[in-house]
């Protein structure tokens, strides 16, 4: 968990440095969605091989080796925006090697809760975990701010190549329960985990309408995000920004424990409506308060599905097959994100950044509203501790 709270830590600056970074070289909005998609394109293309590569090697290295590679990325890019060399193209360049490295940290990563936790324990220890991912996305969220704001968005990715280089320390330190390994091809594997996810309709349901919502929010928060911010209520703004969506997360986290919720899915679907306000808030109120205020509900709504999805997955798919089926859930779920980040620059330099954001929040209502009509979706219910004794 300190680790995985290390490596939250620095990556929740590295976002927020990176995109401001691409603005000191170009203040296009076109920049900016290309180097995040020349990060997003080649983790979308690794993520079946990282999850085979994740249940067939032992998990502790698979972590270790790609968080260390996601540090030097980041030390690279640092040295290059630091020293006033930095050019997109190798930017894009060193941020597609981290997207790899995070193909495989990933899938890996799921499994680590579920092979250490019972299965009925899983949604606390979920939340648990979560609590800890957040209160490092606040810390992270309002350092950057400080950092982009007064210093160098260098200095946002030097940290944050440190953090990498921390937990693969510390996941070097990890001991792992072993589990039975596949021995069989790389294709056969990945025949087996495609079994496994197209037989669960909640599954592939819930991932064909993240397909649709990862585009719109990388289009719309992610990539248009900092640019608003940019051109409004500035960067220390959106630092702000960050900082009260991982506050939302805590308070999700704290509602989760208390709740345990029967319907996991369900009510992670429920709480995706959250992310409206936050679209409207970025069309009609470019303002750091109304903003932040709308990131606290976002970070709720996200941490109500992310501890849900998490809790399905982890009792519901098994162990031996988790990582592949997670890189499934992965690959559908964000292989329209960089078609997002390389278009809205064109879309909203033809209508308008307002227009954009508008039609983005409706097209989310409307898919989470579909995808809540479907009965597996609906239905499926989390293990008890009556059920797995």
């Amino acid at each position: 968990m300190l680790a995985r709270f290390t490596s939250v830590l620095g990556s929740s600056i590295a976002p927020i440095a990176l995109v401001f970074a691409v603005l000191d070289v170009s203040d296009a909005a076109s920049a900016v969605g290309f180097v995040l998609a020349a990060r997003s394109i080649p983790n979308v293309v690794f993520l079946l091989i990282g999850g085979v590569i994740s249940d067939r090697l032992p998990r502790r290295l698979v972590l270790v080796v790609a968080n260390t590679v996601s540090g030097l990325t980041q030390a690279a890019a640092a040295i290059l925006v630091l020293s006033g060399h930095a050019q997109i193209w190798q930017l894009a360049a060193i941020e597609a090697l981290n997207g790899i490295a995070a193909a495989f940290s990933m899938p890996a990563m799921v499994g680590i809760l579920p092979s250490i936790v019972e299965s009925a324990d899983l949604p606390q220890a979920n939340a648990v975990s979560g609590f800890a991912r957040s209160i490092a996305l606040i810390g992270g969220g309002a350092v950057a701010g400080v950092i982009v704001a007064f210093t160098s968005p260098g200095i946002g990715l030097a940290v944050d190549a440190a953090t990498f280089g921390l937990a693969a320390l510390l996941l070097s330190l990890l001991r792992l329960p072993p589990i039975e390994r596949s021995t069989t091809s790389v294709l056969h594997d990945l025949r087996v985990g495609w079994t496994e996810f197209a037989s669960r309709q909640w599954v592939w349901t819930v991932v064909v309408a993240f397909l649709v919502l990862n585009m719109i929010f990388t289009a719309c928060y992610s990539t248009l995000g900092p640019v608003i911010a940019d051109d409004t209520f500035g960067r220390a703004g959106w630092g702000v920004v960050s900082a009260s969506f991982g506050a939302g997360l805590i308070a999700g986290g704290i509602v989760m424990i208390r709740a345990k919720p029967r319907y996991p899915v369900r009510i992670g679907m429920i709480g995706m409506l959250a992310m409206l306000p936050m679209y409207l808030c970025l069309a009609l109120a470019p303002y750091t308060l109304a903003v932040a205020a709308a990131a606290f509900v976002v970070g709720i709504g996200f941490e109500m599905f992310g501890i849900g999805w998490e809790t399905a997955m982890g009792q519901h798919i098994p162990l031996d097959k988790l990582s592949r089926v997670s890189s499934y859930d992965m690959l559908g779920s964000f292989i329209a994100g960089p078609i997002g980040q390389l278009s809205v620059g064109y879309v909203a330099a033809v209508t308008s950044v307002k227009l954009v954001e508008l039609y983005g929040a409706g097209i989310h209502l409307a898919v989470v509203a579909l995808t809540l009509l479907v009965p597996s979706v609906w239905r499926l219910q989390r293990h008890r501790v009556a059920d797995a004794v």
